[in-house]
């Protein structure tokens, strides 16, 4: 069955929707250089790490300049896995992977799918997702799943698809791309209210349920 993944989660409110809809991660954006409704700081993200309940894993979501950053940050809100965008190579992701009490995922632009094979061997996970120019996600825009799907078939690490993934589409990718576990924020959100601005980037239940639903039912088409 089909891993799903909350990203994005802000405030205690949210976090208890990703839970409540079975959601098997949520995702906590901190210290990245681009403007998101989703990124909070350490402090909140440790507490929404804490408050998480056992079974759900908590991931830090970050855009290290140096992987000493992202230790230091990791020691803050103590997460159960490191998600690193950017470009970090695979010697500071190693020294990263062996300096932090979490498991490592590393997220590589869907355009340049074929680069995963050079952090296979040092990853827990690789997450393939639509990037923008500064190398992050939450851009709400899908990819070729097709195409993703060949470039990271031979991998031996496992591979979690994000990238404009609604409770409308994430059953085709699914079926698509067969990955271990599928990441959702923009695509389960609330429209923003003009008249409230703190409304951007919260999670809308109905959303959420949907798509762990779509997701989680889904069935891969076999590879051959």
């Amino acid at each position: 069955m089909t891993r799903v993944k909350v990203c994005g989660v802000t405030c205690p409110a949210d976090l208890r929707v990703a839970v409540e809809a079975g959601a098997d991660a949520v995702g906590l954006l901190v210290d990245v250089p681009v403007d998101s409704p989703r990124e909070i700081d350490p402090a909140t993200a440790a507490d929404l790490a804490g408050a998480t309940p056992p079974f759900v894993t908590t991931v830090l979501v970050t855009i290290p300049g140096t992987p000493d950053e992202a230790v230091e940050l990791a020691e803050v809100v103590a997460p159960d896995a490191v998600q690193v965008h950017g470009d970090l190579g695979a010697g500071d992701l190693a020294y990263l992977a062996a300096s932090v009490d979490a498991d490592l995922l590393k997220t590589v632009p869907a355009a340049d799918a074929d680069r995963a094979s050079q952090y296979d061997e040092v990853a827990d996970a690789l997450l393939v997702d639509s990037a923008d120019g500064d190398g992050a996600g939450g851009t709400g825009r899908t990819h070729d799943w097709t195409r993703t799907a060949e470039a990271v078939a031979d991998l031996d690490s496992p591979v979690v698809l994000a990238g404009g993934l609604t409770p409308d589409n994430v059953s085709e990718a699914v079926k698509t791309v067969a990955p271990f576990a599928v990441d959702v924020a923009s695509g389960v959100e609330r429209e923003r209210a003009d008249d409230a601005p703190s409304s951007e980037g919260r999670k809308d239940p109905d959303a959420v349920a949907a798509f762990v639903e779509n997701a989680t039912r889904a069935k891969p088409t076999p590879r051959p």
